[in-house]
């Protein structure tokens, strides 16, 4: 085992992570809340994205971490393997970087930011069944997306790992 097969599991652990993560939500935690009212369902998002915006230390450890491991895996196999060898490895990266981290970051932290920012006590039941549709239909829509991208970049780098 050489310094590209250890940088590509520490990739595949991390994005894997991710994934089952984000796959969670998109399985178990949004379906759940679904089941809530509006002012409930409001509620239990800004609770649970609380958590993760005072940045609970494992999940930031894994969520940026998957990104660092991602560079560092592109790092050494364009040194090892040299770049005409390197290039799955690196439209796989870019693939989780645009279809995970840059929705996460385009979307879902904004949905997630406005949603923390709605006082329920001050919304009527029409205004508060109004913002959560805007924000539940969107943020599953694009957590399905970003799942679909993590579970293909894992598998993909299972698929490298492999072959190599």
């Amino acid at each position: 085992m050489d310094l590209l097969d250890i940088s590509l599991i520490f990739s595949i652990l991390s994005c894997s992570l991710v994934g089952g993560f984000i796959f969670m939500y998109a399985i178990i935690v949004m379906p759940g809340l679904s089941n809530l009212n509006d002012k409930d369902f409001i509620r239990a998002f800004q609770v649970t994205d609380t958590i993760i915006q005072n940045k609970q230390p494992l999940f930031m450890l894994t969520w940026i971490g998957s990104v660092v491991a991602l560079f560092i895996t592109i790092l050494v196999s364009l040194i090892t393997v040299g770049l005409s060898e390197s290039w799955s490895i690196v439209l796989i990266s870019i693939a989780y970087l645009l279809g995970v981290q840059g929705i996460t970051g385009a979307v879902h932290i904004p949905l997630n930011n406005h949603i923390q920012e709605v006082r329920i006590e001050e919304l009527s039941d029409k205004m508060l069944a109004d913002v959560r549709l805007k924000f539940e239909t969107k943020w599953n829509f694009y957590n399905n997306i970003r799942t679909v991208f993590a579970i293909f970049v894992s598998l993909f780098m299972l698929i490298l790992l492999g072959v190599r």
